[in-house]
């Protein structure tokens, strides 16, 4: 269920008295046949849909006594019975209608709140023991209180407030705590985290979060200025900077080091002593150093013409090796 309900299933329950009928021919409602011989209660045409429907249905379902409750309860826990889940389920609706209420003031639709309670109603029925002497409505307002917080929390803003347990209580109950809407001070903090066993610093912490709200990261309404506009995006890095990139320029460094290596090492020792004077020679503070084919010449005993035949066939050769690494890796 979301904004509307297109039907709303009723459970199987005894054939109603001449005076429930006339109730719901009053309220607009009405028994239809639906599949597995279980009614379905749909209102009239031109209101099905209407989420009032769903709550009048819900406060007119019978309610169980703790005999009927319990004769129920045991049925499905020793049997599986479906139907004894529907009808402990049916008769319970009008709970998660009256626990949903309550979360109304934080802006979620209250339809919404009435299903996130329905699944806690059904969790409730599937583990109740009767045999523990609790009623169902005491076992279960638990359940339907804990579905419809976790729904709040992660729909109340884009970005999920309360991730622990500490959090999650300051988060329902920090407003009803606090004396007024002014700022929180210190002596009001303590006092809060003294009574939900919390930090002060934690209360500070979810106040901040609470006032605070959720700014897109590109937004339409940005303020255009000759600078360029104040939206979050434009605080951020350069493209270059982002992890993907980083990594990117880190794999094609390895790969240019290991076919460099590569080229290298398939030179003779002569041709490599050249290509790394030449090429890859630094000096005591890293800053790049080139050797001349002069110097080359007279370390190796051989002309400069000779120095610079043997660079333009070494790196001729590299070339090919390197090419050869990239078609491969492709």
């Amino acid at each position: 269920m979301n904004d509307t309900l297109d039907t709303i299933t009723v459970l199987d329950v005894d054939t109603p008295d001449e005076t429930d009928s006339a109730k719901r021919r009053r309220s607009g409602c009405a028994l239809v046949p639906y599949k597995s011989n279980v009614p379905a209660l749909v209102t009239t045409p031109g209101s099905l849909g209407d989420l009032d429907a769903y709550i009048r249905a819900a406060n007119m379902a019978p309610m169980l006594t703790a005999e009927e409750e319990r004769a129920l309860a045991v049925r499905l826990r020793d049997t599986g019975d479906l139907q004894a889940a529907q009808k402990l389920t049916f008769s319970h609706l009008r709970l998660v209608v009256s626990v949903a209420r309550g979360y109304l003031g934080y802006g979620l639709p209250h339809a919404d709140l009435i299903q996130e309670g329905n699944i806690g109603l059904m969790k409730a029925v599937k583990h109740y023991d009767p045999e523990r002497g609790v009623r169902l409505m005491t076992f279960a307002v638990h359940w339907i209180r804990s579905e419809i917080q976790d729904y709040v929390i992660k729909n109340w803003r884009l970005v999920k407030l309360a991730t622990t347990k500490n959090q999650r209580k300051l988060f329902f109950n920090l407003r009803q705590m606090r004396e007024d809407d002014k700022m929180l001070t210190t002596d009001e903090a303590n006092r809060i985290a003294l009574s939900l066993n919390v930090k002060p610093e934690e209360v500070f912490d979810m106040e901040e979060r609470m006032n605070g709200g959720d700014t897109p990261i590109e937004s339409p309404d940005s303020v255009e200025t000759e600078g360029g506009s104040f939206a979050p995006i434009d605080w951020l890095s350069r493209d270059d900077d982002c992890p993907v990139q980083v990594l990117t320029e880190r794999a094609k460094e390895r790969l240019a080091r290991d076919g460099l290596r590569a080229a290298l090492g398939s030179l003779d020792e002569r041709s490599r002593r050249v290509i790394q004077a030449r090429w890859l020679n630094e000096d005591r503070e890293g800053n790049m150093a080139p050797l001349t084919l002069q110097e080359l010449a007279e370390e190796l005993g051989v002309s400069a013409e000779r120095v610079r035949q043997i660079e333009k066939k070494a790196l001729a050769k590299m070339r090919d090796v390197l090419r050869t690494d990239k078609e491969n890796l492709e």
